[in-house]
């Protein structure tokens, strides 16, 4: 179930709540267990979803879910304030340091990142034009919620809160959160450790990097902890600053942290607290592929960041797999003649494979499902091979590869000068010497290269 909170307190929040109650089909019950001002008198419910008004701002409420009947994700439909024009917004509460926007300090919420990445998606999908969608780094109040929350908001200024596009957009974006769950699910029973959650840790208040990577994978961000929430945590390494590092993965149900630009202080201070400091390169190489999986192929080849790529076969793949090596000349030729077909080869039948200047270029190990497999890998690799040379065959367990080449020997026998003459004819053209004319094939010869494929 999905509660939905309204702030009396907040025009943008009553809009958005009439817009609510306008689009969807509501029954309209009495709750006198509680105040009116608390989220008691009128609830409204419809399929999925429940909604509630409070008289107090958002920021400063004490468990509101607890209003609420069993919801599984709480939305605080709200009004986002800045000087970032029209601007759809989501994300998480709480206070990484001083709570000047309540909440308690160096605390957060539970977040919830796969119903934020949910409703970022669709955000998109209903924003009325001219305005952009984004999420913001965790801030204000409140921290303890008593339910897996967001804020979802309009922003950004008089407006934009009385435009009833925009509210009725962000109306719609909520309803099709109901159903959504708050988490994603864990996978290869590795609980937490195996969920695509997130920490964000620097950049901006806004977090285009996160946001790209939640828009362009199938990752999902919970807390994130911008540059200025960092500064005003202070000593990174103190009691209070590890305590809420360690609460923003535990709230996040996160397991690994994206760190945003290069600050190996703060990446061993989020090590510290009990998370892995990731690359955008390691998200997006695993964007489809079994958590469980990368781990198991990590530790048997070598790590993303050490120029492991996973191939396309690997989305969606769990079983076994054997590693093997490729015939170095042949990698080398093949990469020679055509880098970036060598590359789709590998990424094409391959589970993983290495690679090198800046995962460019592949090379050794390959990851296979089965040690037969290398056989397609070969034919394929053949085909590049046949962009250089006249004849590529497969003779037992080598590839034969043989052209027809210029030789120096026979062109200086026949009394051919070094220098242009010799030039043309490497290129497949004619010259004359002493009144005759010599033909290119008077001074081939047929070469060939053999590759052990073991």
């Amino acid at each position: 179930m999905l509660g939905i909170l309204i702030s009396r307190a907040d025009d943008a929040s009553t809009h958005i709540g009439e817009h609510l109650l306008d689009i969807a089909d509501w029954s309209e019950q009495t709750d006198d267990s509680r105040p009116d001002a608390a989220g008691g008198g009128t609830v409204y419910r419809t399929e999925g979803a429940e909604l509630r008004e409070f008289e107090e701002l958002h920021l400063y409420l004490d468990r509101p879910a607890d209003a609420f009947d069993d919801i599984d994700v709480l939305v605080f439909a709200s009004k986002h304030a800045g000087e970032t024009g029209q601007l759809l917004t989501a994300h998480h509460t709480g206070n990484f340091g001083p709570a000047d926007h309540g909440g308690e300090d160096n605390a957060v919420a539970h977040a919830c990142p796969n119903t934020h990445a949910h409703v970022l998606d669709a955000l998109e999908t209903h924003a009325p034009a001219g305005y952009d969608v984004g999420m913001e780094g965790t801030h204000h109040g409140p921290t303890d919620v008593g339910a897996p929350s967001m804020f979802v908001e309009v922003g950004s200024s008089q407006s934009e809160w009385d435009d009833p596009a925009a509210a009725r957009a962000t109306a719609r974006a909520i309803l099709d959160c109901r159903g959504v769950p708050a988490d994603c699910d864990p996978e290869n029973g590795g609980g937490d450790v195996h969920r695509r959650h997130l920490l964000g840790i620097g950049g901006g208040h806004y977090a285009p990097r996160f946001e790209r990577v939640v828009k362009e994978t199938d990752w999902a961000v919970g807390h994130i902890a911008a540059d200025w929430g960092l500064d005003a945590m202070g000593d990174l390494d103190s009691a209070a600053s590890q305590t809420v590092l360690s609460a923003a993965f535990q709230e996040s149900r996160a397991a690994y942290a994206l760190v945003d630009g290069d600050r190996p202080d703060v990446a061993a201070a989020v090590e510290r607290a009990g998370g892995r400091v990731v690359s955008e390169t390691w998200v997006r190489e695993t964007d489809g592929v079994p958590l469980g999986f990368v781990d198991r192929v990590e530790s048997a080849v070598a790590t993303v960041d050490d120029g492991l790529r996973f191939g396309a076969t690997a989305t969606g793949y769990d079983g076994e797999f054997t590693v093997v090596g490729l015939p170095t000349g042949l990698l080398d030729e093949t990469r020679g003649i055509d880098r970036e077909a060598t590359y789709g080869i590998l990424d094409e039948r391959a589970l993983a494979f290495g690679t090198d200047q800046g995962g460019t270029r592949p090379t050794n190990p390959v990851v296979l499902a089965d040690e037969t497999d290398k056989e397609g890998v070969f034919d394929e690799l053949a085909t590049v091979l046949d962009q250089r040379y006249d004849s590529v065959e497969r003779e037992g367990e080598e590839l034969v590869a043989r052209e027809q080449a210029f030789s120096a020997e026979k062109a200086r026998t026949l009394g051919i000068p070094e220098g242009p003459k010799f030039g043309k004819l490497s290129s497949g053209h004619p010259v004359e010497v002493d009144g005759e004319t010599i033909p290119p094939s008077a001074v081939s010869e047929q070469r060939e290269r053999r590759f052990r494929l073991e």
